[in-house]
């Protein structure tokens, strides 16, 4: 499949800048596969939706501040994301505002010092610190907002709420954003309802975020993420499918998360680390029903709904919901595909 397949024109103005007061009055754009039929209503309005006996499963991934500001000897500022722990004080990392000819160099971040290292398409800091890397991360890190909110970064705003409600697991470095509109409140009534909420972790990492680049989708490598299911989940879903009962993913790394412990005859570790593609043309062998945001042209997570959705179907909907004024992306609205 070419690439370009997945590609579709969002006009200027409708990504979301920022969150709405509240997480539950998002739009919702309700997609039966069975009918191919769309409905309007706002988040709050899932209820509807759901089912007595339907299994919703959350990610309770958290992210941290792993966005780093560091100088180097010259003054200039470099930006860093830090992606993957490889020890104390040593970190797989993207940077940007180096020079392409330029592999190594010494930066401060505030009264630390790092080194920073190319190692092939990736760098490497090594925090040149007696003391635990994450008392830097606290004190220096940022919320890792993504590149299109092209704001002034608040904060005040953005660390509450580039996050979910149910967040206990730190390990994100990019937020499970179909989880955004859920309330407490909202959470409690669904259970209330009948609906049995449970949870298990992904750490997203660039694997999610990063565009597809090559020519063809079947040609793109997917960086590996860690994740972790308890036995007694990985049990439940296995009784709740016999009951003919929805399993219900509230974004595209639960999916994945769940599709990637059955894989393998569902002989695969219940942690570690996934680096499961899903584009057109998977069966999904867990997944019934699955509540998303709108994503990104050529992005990883928009091939997995066009897997689950039809892609002709969803790229539908996003004509749809661009006329009909949706916000777009991590802080914009949302779908569900029933």
């Amino acid at each position: 499949m070419n690439i370009e397949e997945f590609d579709y024109n969002l006009p200027e103005g409708i990504v979301a800048q920022y969150p709405l007061c509240d997480r539950a009055s998002s739009r919702l754009l309700v997609l039966n596969k069975k009918t191919n039929t769309m409905e309007h209503c706002h988040f709050s309005d899932i209820m509807k939706y759901l089912q007595n006996g339907d299994v919703l499963v959350l990610n309770d991934s958290e992210v941290f501040p792993a966005r780093l500001v560091a100088k180097k000897d010259t003054g200039g500022a470099i930006d860093i994301l830090l992606v993957e722990r490889m020890g104390n004080n040593r970190w797989i990392c993207l940077v940007r505002g180096v020079k392409r000819r330029v592999t190594q160099l010494v930066v401060s971040i505030g009264d630390i010092q790092a080194h920073i290292a190319k190692d092939g398409h990736s760098w490497i800091i090594n925090f040149i610190y007696d003391g635990d890397d994450s008392d830097i991360i606290q004190k220096y890190g940022k919320v890792p907002l993504p590149s299109y909110i092209k704001r002034k970064r608040d904060d005040g705003i953005d660390f509450e709420r580039y996050q979910t409600v149910y967040a206990e697991t730190v390990g994100s470095i990019a937020a499970p954003t179909a989880g955004f509109h859920f309330t407490e409140e909202l959470l409690n009534n669904i259970k209330m309802m009948g609906v049995e909420v449970v949870k298990l972790t992904l750490h997203i990492g660039i694997g999610t975020f990063l565009l597809v680049k090559t020519k063809h989708v079947e040609e793109h490598t997917m960086h590996r993420e860690y994740y972790s299911v308890t036995p007694e989940l990985k049990t439940y879903i296995h009784v709740a499918k016999r009951e003919g009962r929805r399993i219900v993913a509230c974004g595209t790394s639960v999916a994945r998360t769940l599709e990637t412990i059955e894989s393998q005859n569902g002989n695969t570790p219940l942690s570690g680390y996934t680096g499961l593609f899903i584009y057109p043309g998977y069966t999904f062998k867990v997944v019934d029903s699955l509540i998303t945001n709108f994503h990104l042209p050529r992005s990883t997570p928009l091939l997995l709904i066009s897997a689950f959705a039809g892609k002709d179907s969803l790229l539908r909907c996003y004509r749809e919901a661009i006329a009909q004024g949706y916000r777009f992306y991590s802080y914009g609205d949302a779908m569900f595909i029933v």
